[in-house]
């Protein structure tokens, strides 16, 4: 039913529980699986040689960190049968890159975890899941993470 499965992940335990149930489902039909890591590559706003410099820093630390994030997706699927692909990925937004990254892996399913932030914590956080339900041209399943109360 599904032959190309993406899932955004972030490091955390809810995107690993959404990394689970894509293997779940890669598993069932066969599927590939896309793990990708969304990084904004121009987070700083500034000017003068401070700039260039902390931004090389942010770039390096990102990098390494979506390597972590990504190899934890192939140790977790190893072993599984399943092939995977992992990609780092360049968006100033992450439900963005997140969309850009279905078109160009051709994936027809993306899984993705969601946080469960509400109140003000989501209005100043804001939500990247709601975000790319609301502009998905493929169906998404959300497996929600633990609340916090």
């Amino acid at each position: 039913m599904f032959k190309h499965i993406l899932v955004p992940v972030d490091g955390s335990p809810t995107s690993l529980s959404a990394v689970d149930a894509a293997a779940a489902m890669a598993t069932a039909f066969g599927s590939t699986v896309t793990a990708i890591y969304v990084i904004d590559p121009y987070p700083f706003t500034g000017v003068g040689a401070d700039f260039s410099y902390g931004q090389d820093q942010y770039l390096k630390a990102a990098h390494a960190e979506a390597d972590s994030a990504l190899g934890a997706v192939s140790s977790r699927l190893d072993g599984s049968g399943t092939v995977v692909n992992t990609r780092i990925v360049e968006s100033h937004t992450p439900w963005r890159g997140i969309l850009d990254a279905v078109a160009d892996a051709g994936a027809d399913i993306i899984i993705m975890g969601s946080h469960g932030r509400r109140g003000l914590e989501k209005l100043v956080l804001g939500s990247v899941a709601q975000r790319v339900l609301t502009h998905a041209k493929v169906p998404v399943l959300v497996v929600q993470g633990a609340t916090k109360e």
